[in-house]
């Protein structure tokens, strides 16, 4: 032992464990400052167990034939603690980053060297859960794997029928697949503990998003508005989706909750944070999008919460159930048959645009397919006279190669998207945009001419 020094200065274990429960702190809290200690202190942990692991590699043992036993007892754990620290370090970057994704889909294969039973596989089963449920449905194509989220999920659900953080996976589960009985497994889970009032934020989100769906604006505002008031995360974020629902409100409505969306637009870029020196993309996006809003006379957003609705790929929910789809469609036509009876402004183009893309996304869940490839197709149309929402054009090349993919159109889908992903950049919510193409072009190279999904070549 080194005298006055600390345990986690040189035991691996003791560094693991305490970087462990920072990062469960700031997890919970969302608090930049946490989120920024954590990882420090992982990093450190990380370069701890560098130094105590076996200077040849695992894949370098075996290709040169020799046995991993070989190791000596300390080295062997270093290897799965310094795994463990990669694991850890891409769930926490996530929340800085999207641009992590990569890393944390590399870090989530040490998950089959853990036991069952014991708190690492608890941890790598849980990171799983996030990837299925949230990291894989909102950067990818918006499908998730639900099946395999469901049986990493229901060992501690039936052993633990009351447990919060299981109660809130089988709500998220649930809402991808477009069954919003989410809501009452959501409202379980803030009801089973009282403790840590950060994990009911994470519910308020879904519940925000739920009601969303269900175009409940009322509701979805009360559980931003809860955000906004509670959660420290983002709240431009918060106060630009209060703002948002607001705007679909009359004004008497408006007048019950004591707010405008005017006042609470022109709030969104004075509450710009960032985390770890970065800024959130989603608080990027909104402080954009809030801009019109400091003009004498504000050109209001056409559909402010179904724009964002897009960015957290809320379509694919309600594609799964029709009377949900059809909800939202028809908000989308009274917001265009609205925008029609304004004056032209210069804002006109690029919301007649995002309506377009909007209701291209309804009509393809909807079995339209022709009368969604031409919404998609609009957009593309007006790509030149699009002044501000530069985004919407890659996205509408992802939303019609998608479209495509569907048809069986294969060649016609690779070339969407491969025009989406090199053509254009330094648009909002680029990296975001730029995993779903991805995801779908990887999609796209696993499917035959007939659409249906075939193994990729080993």
């Amino acid at each position: 032992m080194i005298f006055g020094s600390k345990p986690f200065d040189y035991s691996m274990y003791h560094a693991l464990t305490y970087a462990t429960i920072l990062e469960m702190k700031a997890m919970m809290t969302f608090d930049p400052e946490h989120i920024l200690v954590a990882g420090n202190t992982m990093k450190e942990a990380q370069a701890l167990c560098q130094r105590q692991r076996k200077k040849a590699t695992f894949s370098k043992s075996f290709t040169e034939g020799q046995c991993v036993f070989a190791c000596v007892y300390v080295e062997l754990h270093a290897e799965v603690c310094y795994a463990e620290c990669l694991l850890q370090r891409a769930a926490l970057t996530f929340l800085q980053d999207e641009n992590m994704i990569s890393f944390i889909k590399g870090g989530i294969k040490v998950r089959n060297s853990s036991a069952e039973s014991t708190f690492r596989s608890f941890l790598c089963n849980m990171l799983l859960l996030c990837y299925h449920t949230f990291m894989s449905f909102i950067l990818g194509t918006g499908e998730g794997d639900v099946e395999d989220a469901e049986k990493l999920l229901q060992p501690y659900l039936k052993k633990y029928p009351k447990g919060s953080i299981f109660l809130f996976f089988a709500g998220r589960i649930e809402e991808i697949k477009g069954n919003l009985d989410a809501i009452k497994l959501f409202e379980e889970c803030c009801e089973a503990q009282q403790q840590w009032s950060q994990f009911h934020h994470m519910c308020y989100w879904e519940l925000m998003w739920c009601f969303t769906y269900k175009t409940h604006w009322k509701m979805a505002y009360f559980y931003a508005d809860m955000l906004s008031k509670e959660n420290s995360w983002s709240k431009a974020t918060y106060a630009y989706m209060k703002a948002a629902y607001l705007s679909m409100l009359t004004e008497d409505d408006c007048l019950t909750f004591g707010e405008t969306a005017l006042t609470q637009f022109r709030q969104v870029p004075g509450l710009k944070q960032k985390i770890a020196g970065k800024s959130l993309p989603t608080e990027k996006f909104a402080i954009r999008k809030a801009r019109r809003y400091f003009a004498e006379k504000p050109i209001p957003l056409p559909a402010a919460p179904l724009e964002m609705m897009y960015i957290w790929n809320g379509y694919t929910v309600i594609g799964k159930q029709k009377e949900l789809t059809e909800g939202i469609l028809k908000t989308l036509e009274e917001a265009q048959a609205k925008l029609e009876n304004l004056p032209r402004t210069e804002f006109t183009t690029d919301d007649q645009c995002l309506l377009c893309l909007l209701k291209g996304l309804c009509l393809k869940q909807l079995g339209h397919k022709e009368e969604a490839e031409h919404y998609f197709t609009l957009v593309l149309c007006n790509e030149t006279l699009i002044k501000y929402d530069h985004y919407l054009v890659p996205n509408a090349l992802l939303e019609h190669g998608l479209l495509c993919l569907e048809q069986g159109r294969k060649d016609e889908a690779i070339k969407l998207l491969e025009a989406a992903k090199h053509n254009y950049k330094n648009y909002s919510m680029e990296s975001r945009t730029h995993f779903r193409i991805q995801a779908a072009l990887h999609k796209a190279k696993g499917t035959g001419e007939n659409g249906i999904l075939v193994p990729s070549s080993p």
